[in-house]
């Protein structure tokens, strides 16, 4: 008779496998994606390397996982901010944009190997895959911003595309560098300006006694 593992053993194994990928993750924004070897990632888990192979048949498929389960952290909250947070379609996708580049920065270790370090090609497809997933995303919120009259008539699947291209590419740099100096607030601000220039979003109208001020 085959063994079957009983509830308690699943459980031990499961845990051993999320701390194990909790730990990685943390080994890869240290010291990247070509220097996270099965020998680091285990001795930073408190494992034997042939207990890492118990859980992963090699280091590429080890990296898919930590790829997925930290993209996937990220890529869980935009998706709730675009959709569930307060606002119009407009301010979600300002406060989505803010929110998205406030925990880059705030994990810039972790954002860089997601966004642009360096890695295997097994990861670069995982990579591939999560930028269609934000892209996806951008585009129904840009899609729900034209049906409410809020963004001029486009295509929000390019549209989306340019957002997805536009705030990698803007928090790469500031990413790969020292945090020391950096103004980070300025950066998140400006990043959402131009998402919302991007999707064609109107300028906010002046406040009332502005206006009636200026007729004065």
């Amino acid at each position: 008779m085959a063994y079957r593992k009983t509830p308690a053993v699943r459980d031990r194994l499961t845990a051993a496998r999320d701390r194990l990928v909790d730990e990685a993750i943390t080994v890869v924004a240290e010291v990247g994606w070509a220097q996270a070897s099965v020998t680091a990632v285990a001795a930073a888990a408190g494992m034997s390397v042939g207990s890492v192979y118990q859980h992963f048949p090699s280091k590429a498929a080890l990296a898919v996982e930590v790829f997925r389960r930290a993209a996937g952290r990220e890529a869980d909250v935009l998706g709730e901010v675009l959709r569930d947070s307060d606002g119009d379609p407009v301010e979600r996708l300002a406060h989505g944009v803010t929110v998205f580049a406030r925990r880059a920065l705030e994990s810039r270790g972790v954002a860089y190997a997601l966004l642009a370090a360096p890695s295997e090609p097994a990861v670069e497809t995982e990579r591939l895959e999560f930028r269609r997933r934000y892209r996806g995303m951008f585009a129904e919120v840009v899609r729900e911003g034209i049906a409410a009259g809020l963004l001029p008539e486009q295509d929000p699947e390019v549209t989306a595309a340019a957002l997805t291209g536009a705030i990698g590419e803007v928090l790469v740099d500031p990413l790969s560098g020292p945090a020391e100096g950096s103004d980070g607030d300025r950066l998140v601000a400006e990043l959402a300006a131009m998402s919302l220039r991007c999707a064609g979003a109107l300028p906010a109208a002046p406040p009332r006694e502005l206006e009636d001020s200026d007729a004065q």
